[in-house]
């Protein structure tokens, strides 16, 4: 389908077929039902903030619990874990159950896990809370992407894309003022206390006001139509691959076997996982046909550098705001404001111009342009205070990362039938979880390379026992040293911390650049705005299953479109 005054651009255009038969059936949503949809949506978005909370908050959860190195670096990765590991299997789920039962069942378990968080005696507790939080807010932030793709037409998407993105990142972005709050006023156990009157609230909302289709499907029936080897498979690629990133350089070195085993074996499993999906399963929890599009590779791989990018605002830049600048947690998660904000008016934004236009490669190459461009100004952060930098860097960087939240979604709709739609969506937020607990390891591996190679700097001028703990890092204490050293050492220790941080901004400034390039995979079509409801239940998988047994018969390419 071409597009109406605009000019030729390096991908193929792609025609859009007939629609399926399984979402032939029009179910236009009034007003009314659409808003309170979209509202019980954007109440159970509120739960994700727990990804952020906790960033300002672990230094004063370190010290209340007397945890270790280890144990501190996985307070947050604990969570970001099981959430990129469960959202896979929750979409399969909702294709088996619906989409309403599951998203219930996700808030219930983030429930469980806050209950607990707030109760927890000791590190261990803590830890298995996160897990349990993380394991249900996968299936939220995945299930509320895929009923919005199930219950509006691919143009509408767009706009309730904006909406839920722009709850999602002031979830995020307040995250860790919230966090910071919490532990410096009250204790930081609130930050799981806070969670359920919210989760409570989000599922009431979702249990009276979510209209969508729920299939009568047997349970029994439907546990076992799940593809649960191949979720076993993925899980386990996801852990031992990201156990042993979290393990490298923290807990053991690079080089010790128990680091390089997990991520081969992680890598070796992930392939198992493949040949699974493949070859074994009859409904794989990823179908493999979502990869065989170049446009689909190219939003993936934007997903991956766009998560590894958002999440290096949110981890790096309160690093910088407290061992730089001295900021309290309080005031670091106040100073990331002008990158949350913008995010979200741009989000939004760029959702109401896809709902307008149809067309999504727009903001997606905008997008990586500014956050490029933002990322690569970050290098100019000074070892003082310059707050017209750090404000106007953050709004440019805001301006880049927002509209690439959900422009990479509908891009990949255009591409995936109605079937896939569950499947399509939380592959792209699996990537992108993972992505976000990659770079935490892979900011952290930079900066703590770059401080050991300037360790002499601080050795040479601090007393040898507070050198070690500044050269340590913040899970030793380091934040709290910093502002009361004396002036002449402070400026070695903050000049030591910016150069440090500076490389980190180089390394992100550089997958930002691959970003881009990837962007010129993608295939361009302009949006319908014909509406359609896609029903789920094992009747419409098997259907869909049928339907690609036929086409490989005929000898058909494996591309769909929705």
């Amino acid at each position: 389908m071409s597009s109406r005054g605009e000019p030729s651009e390096p991908a193929p255009e792609i025609q859009s077929p007939a629609p399926e038969k399984e979402s032939e059936e029009n179910e236009k949503l009034d007003s009314t039902e659409a808003f309170l949809l979209v509202l019980s949506l954007c109440v159970s978005q509120k739960t994700t903030y727990e990804l952020t909370i906790v960033s300002t908050a672990v230094p004063t959860i370190a010290k209340s619990l007397h945890t270790s190195a280890v144990d501190y670096a996985w307070v947050g990765t604990a969570y970001l874990l099981p959430a990129a590991a469960s959202a896979p299997p929750w979409g399969a789920l909702s294709d088996i159950f619906g989409r309403k039962p599951a998203l219930l069942g996700a808030i219930a378990i983030f429930f469980v896990g806050s209950l607990i968080g707030g109760l927890a005696p000791n590190m261990d507790a803590l830890l298995a809370a996160r897990v349990i939080q993380g394991t249900g807010g996968g299936g939220i932030l995945g299930l509320s992407a895929t009923v919005i793709g199930d219950a509006f037409s691919p143009r509408e998407r767009s706009k309730y894309y904006g909406i839920i993105g722009v709850t999602w990142g002031l979830a995020c972005g307040l995250g860790p003022i919230v966090g910071g709050a919490f532990s410096q006023f009250v204790g930081w156990r609130w930050c799981f206390w806070i969670n359920l009157p919210i989760a409570g609230l989000a599922a009431t909302f979702v249990f009276f006001f979510l209209k969508v289709q729920t299939p009568k499907t047997p349970i029994i029936q439907g546990l076992l139509a799940m593809d649960w080897l191949g979720t076993l498979f993925l899980v386990c690629a996801t852990v031992m691959f990201l156990l042993g990133l979290g393990y490298g350089g923290v807990a053991y070195p690079w080089d010790s076997a128990i680091v390089i085993c997990l991520i081969v074996f992680g890598v070796v499993t992930l392939g198992v996982f493949g040949l699974i999906e493949w070859k074994v399963a009859k409904y794989p929890v990823i179908p493999l046909r979502l990869f065989q599009s170049v446009s689909n590779i190219g939003v993936f791989g934007i997903a991956y550098i766009h998560g590894a990018v958002f999440m290096a605002h949110l981890y790096y830049l309160p690093l910088y705001f407290q061992s730089v600048l001295g900021a309290t947690p309080l005031l670091s998660g106040v100073y990331l404001l002008p990158v949350a904000i913008t995010l979200c008016v741009l989000s939004s934004l760029s959702g109401y111009y896809i709902s307008k236009t149809g067309r999504y490669r727009p903001p997606i190459y905008i997008g990586l342009t500014v956050m490029l461009l933002g990322n690569g100004l970050y290098i100019d952060l000074q070892s003082y205070a310059s707050w017209p930098r750090i404000i106007i860097y953050q709004i440019i960087a805001g301006v880049g990362l927002g509209p690439v939240f959900q422009a990479p979604i509908m891009a990949i709709f255009t591409l995936t039938k109605p079937a896939d739609i569950a499947s399509a969506t939380t592959t792209v937020l699996f990537i992108r979880d993972i992505a976000t607990a990659m770079s935490v390891v892979f900011g952290g591996v930079i900066f703590q390379n770059r401080m050991s190679q300037q360790s002499g700097k601080i050795t040479a001028a601090l007393p040898s026992d507070t050198a070690q703990k500044i050269i340590m890092g913040e899970s030793s204490g380091a934040l709290d040293i910093i502002p009361t050293l004396p002036e002449a050492q402070r400026q070695v220790v903050v000049e030591v911390y910016t150069r440090s941080l500076r490389t980190e901004w180089i390394f992100y400034t550089a997958i930002s650049g691959v970003g881009l390039l990837l962007s010129l995979l993608i295939s361009k079509q302009v949006l319908s705005k014909e509406h359609k409801i896609h029903k789920t239940g094992l009747d419409t998988m098997e259907q869909s299953r049928l339907e690609e047994i036929e086409k490989k018969k005929r000898g058909e390419g494996g591309e769909s479109h929705v």
